[in-house]
């Protein structure tokens, strides 16, 4: 019996949990499912639910509730030893000054990259150029910290000329296209802020990219995400560079919700294939 969370997607069985925390009678469900699927946004409650009572559950959420935030999203790649720019990542403001003390010094040259923990669409980024802007960083985390939100980095600035690479993972398919930002635009790509899509430029950088997100998933489980990297277009050789990992990610660049719901069943009916 395949029992599905999932408002668009259709099981033998079929429930809600969107709003609430599951209950006994989801558990029962769980328990007489031999496959369970779940929501893009279902919570870390119906996830361990679901995996505790179940042995094939999509997506696979283990490496999305272990690491956290973008806080967690850089230990992960440090577990798993994949490239990305070199970062400091702290769970607290206390963390940060037991460490760096009242005059804070980090081994990172200006410009530096603060990210907080939490925020999408480049909405808790910020690029720093001097000791002021890191002051002004450590009060934006205290006032996220004060309301109950920890957490935040320090990341070395690379120069990708605006660009940036998305690869959004459905089970095994991979929509690859770069995001653009405008000219002159200050710091950061983001489709919220105007940045266009590039399905065709760079194509060999496109296919480092998938491959790298391919080396990923297959050591953490991930299929369903999108993948954030970027490029040192300066390097004679560019690398792929993990940023961060979207598992809440614009459909946009997919061609839109319509293609997205497409993609979905597409690639959840391979992935029960392989179950059966």
């Amino acid at each position: 019996m395949i029992l599905s969370f999932h408002p668009i997607i259709v099981g033998d069985e079929n429930r809600l949990c969107a709003g609430r925390e599951p209950n006994e009678e989801d558990q029962a469900a769980i328990k007489r499912a031999k496959i369970v699927i779940l929501p893009q946004g279902c919570k870390e409650s119906l996830y361990t639910m679901a995996v505790e009572n179940c042995d094939r559950v999509f997506p696979d959420y283990h490496a999305r509730f272990r690491f956290p935030g973008k806080v967690g999203q850089i230990r992960l790649f440090q577990e798993t030893g994949v490239p990305h720019p070199r970062t400091f990542a702290y769970d607290s403001l206390e963390a940060f000054l037991h460490i760096h003390k009242a005059e804070p010094t980090l081994p990172l040259r200006f410009p530096i990259v603060f990210k907080l923990n939490w925020g999408g669409e480049g909405s808790s980024v910020y690029l720093l150029q001097n000791h002021d802007d890191v002051a002004f960083a450590l009060a934006k985390a205290q006032a996220c910290q004060d309301t109950g939100q920890k957490g935040f980095l320090f990341q070395e600035h690379i120069e990708t000329k605006g660009r940036s690479l998305r690869v959004a993972a459905i089970n095994e398919t991979l929509v690859t296209y770069w995001r653009v930002a405008p000219k002159n635009a200050e710091f950061g790509v983001s489709m919220a802020h105007g940045a266009r899509v590039d399905q065709k430029s760079y194509p060999e950088l496109m296919k480092k990219g998938e491959q790298a997100v391919r080396d990923l998933c297959r050591k953490t489980g991930i299929n369903l995400a999108g993948f954030d990297l970027i490029f040192d277009l300066d390097s004679p050789d560019p690398t792929p560079q993990f940023l961060e990992v979207n598992y809440f990610f614009g459909r946009r660049g997919l061609g839109g919700s319509e293609q997205y719901y497409i993609l979905l069943h597409e690639g959840i009916k391979a992935w029960l294939e392989k179950q059966i």
